[in-house]
């Protein structure tokens, strides 16, 4: 059954220990899986692929001074990194309330190591969040569909569009050249009342019409999520939150443990609902409050 599990892509969250995403990437490697680097780690692309011969993306954040933004993109594929995971819902930074009342900023002792020699790395330190000054300062808001196409220009690397939410831009991305879509509202920190991505999952799979694969990235906590996911046709999904608390927890091998759980989960799904492969998996398997029959009042 492990060669026929869907894989999990691992996005990268900041931690102030000191294995971080390194951790991480050896413990996805080792559970046959991806794990995606944030441009904004605080690894860079070359340590993560020193850790092994893991499958590594690399997630962009497109900056003001694309110079910049060529010279990650450039670096993550002499590293070996297999795909370019464009993100696309923050050209600007959520209100993040969290943050700004706890006025957050990286400790002295980590910096955002893909920006090293560039300067940009820069610890902000400010009244409200370091994190929302940065990101301010440097990402582009005039990013559009357009520079999907410029990356394609300065790699050979597939590029994943993250944020995609709606049938519309299922289309634009890929009239655009996408390779595959992440549904995702970036954790639900970026703006109030998206939906859920589990909601988004199906218009944005049947405005694909299977012509590049999409993923869903958000709310998987457990091997059943994976089960709906696919069944509302899903080629994968990513995960995130399980990471950070197993990471924060037991280190390396807390991820390790994470991932064995989801996959057992997944599996005794599978059995459960007596599905001997990932092709019997189906939308018959999952039923959505669309599904259910309506019964109007009577007048």
């Amino acid at each position: 059954m492990l060669a026929l599990a869907p894989f999990f892509s691992l996005r990268r969250f900041m931690l102030t220990i000191s294995i971080r995403e390194c951790a991480t990437a050896r413990a996805a490697s080792a559970a046959g899986t991806i794990m995606t680097l944030s441009s904004w780690a605080t690894s860079n692309a070359e340590e993560v692929a020193s850790t092994g011969p893991g499958i590594h993306f690399f997630q962009l954040y497109v900056l003001k001074d694309r110079n910049v933004v060529a010279q990650l993109v450039r670096r993550a594929e002499r590293a070996g990194f297999r795909a370019i995971v464009l993100t696309v819902d923050t050209p600007r930074l959520g209100r993040r309330e969290a943050d700004i009342k706890n006025r957050f900023a990286l400790p002295s002792y980590l910096t955002l190591k893909n920006f090293e020699g560039l300067d940009l790395g820069k610890n902000y330190k400010t009244n409200d969040s370091g994190l929302t000054t940065y990101a301010a300062e440097q990402t582009d808001r005039s990013l559009s569909w357009k520079d999907v196409k410029w990356l394609q220009t300065i790699t050979t690397l597939p590029i994943l569009v993250k944020g995609v939410l709606t049938a519309e831009d299922t289309r634009l991305a890929i009239q655009a050249g996408a390779a595959g879509i992440i549904v995702s509202n970036h954790g639900a920190r970026q703006l109030d009342y998206v939906p859920a991505t589990i909601m988004a999952l199906e218009e944005v799979v049947k405005a694909a019409q299977g012509k590049i694969p999409v993923f869903l990235d958000g709310g998987v906590r457990r091997g059943t999520d994976v089960f709906k996911a696919l069944a509302l046709g899903a080629s994968g999904v990513f995960i995130g939150r399980p990471v950070l608390f197993s990471l924060a927890a037991e280190g390396e091998p807390g991820v390790k443990k994470v991932l064995q759980m989801l996959r057992d989960e997944f599996e005794l799904t599978m059995a459960l609902s007596g599905c001997r492969s990932l092709k019997e998996i189906t939308r018959d398997h999952v039923m959505t409050e669309w599904d259910r029959p309506r019964i109007l009042p009577r007048l």
